[in-house]
């Protein structure tokens, strides 16, 4: 018997590629050659095509394959009140690939009073065929990735001269994220836990060691924000960690 409800025995976690009609929308918006409208019409063509193809091949969940983000996790946070979009000096070496050198800076007081990724759930699930049988999903990366990466550097001590103070902030930010979610339908939400995992690789952690976040202490404090966003997930009866 097949499940109803996720997990289902096979998931994705929501991104996929990109099509060819999206990129070259995404390279003449970013070259003045396109509107912001122009570029969301062709997104919602190509997530369209995408969620009928998931259904083709018996996926029973589904995504909009995140065709309207430029990155698994900044896209999400850059939407987040207090933290702003910045440049960095230089990308991330990945794979042998450097990324765009694009960060997530915190400015002011992390908080969440809405967020387009809601509208985009609400697209998604409007195209879904049939919801007895699909389910629509939706990732949004942990709370870790406000401060994994980059560190204290990332967060501006005028605004939080104590980080316990930004990571109480954070996870109070995510609570009321899972619930907007969950208040536009959300059933199945994914919170992608990448940093916290990541210490299990040896060169990242020396990095964070270089950095000054060695100590045990700093990474607890990253998992404290964590309780905040899974008891929300489990009051609005939906979610997968």
């Amino acid at each position: 018997m097949q499940r109803t409800r996720p997990p289902f025995r096979a998931d994705h976690v929501g991104s996929l590629l990109r099509s060819g009609a999206l990129k070259e929308a995404r390279a003449r918006r970013q070259g003045g050659e396109a509107t912001a409208a122009e570029l969301k019409a062709v997104e919602d063509r190509e997530i369209e095509a995408l969620i009928r193809r998931q259904e083709e091949v018996g996926l029973r969940s589904v995504t909009d394959g995140e065709y309207r983000r430029s990155w698994w996790h900044l896209d999400f946070l850059w939407g987040l009140d207090g933290i702003e979009r910045h440049v960095m000096d230089q990308g991330i070496a990945f794979a042998g690939v450097q990324t765009r050198a694009e960060g997530a800076r915190i400015v002011g007081k992390v908080g969440f009073s809405g967020h387009p990724m809601i509208e985009h759930f609400r697209f998604l699930q409007a195209k879904i065929s049939d919801q007895t049988t699909r389910t629509p999903k939706m990732t949004i990366p942990a709370p870790s990735a406000a401060y994994g990466r980059v560190g204290r550097a990332a967060v501006s001590e005028a605004a939080y001269p104590d980080l316990d103070e930004f990571f109480a902030d954070l996870g109070a930010a995510y609570r009321k994220a899972v619930r907007a979610f969950a208040d536009a339908g959300c059933r199945y939400l994914q919170l992608d836990e990448v940093y916290i995992a990541m210490l299990c690789d040896a060169k990242f952690r020396h990095t964070v060691k270089e950095r000054g976040d060695g100590q045990k202490s700093v990474w607890t404090r990253i998992g404290a924000a964590w309780p905040h966003a899974a008891s929300a997930l489990v009051r609005a009866g939906l979610g997968r960690i």
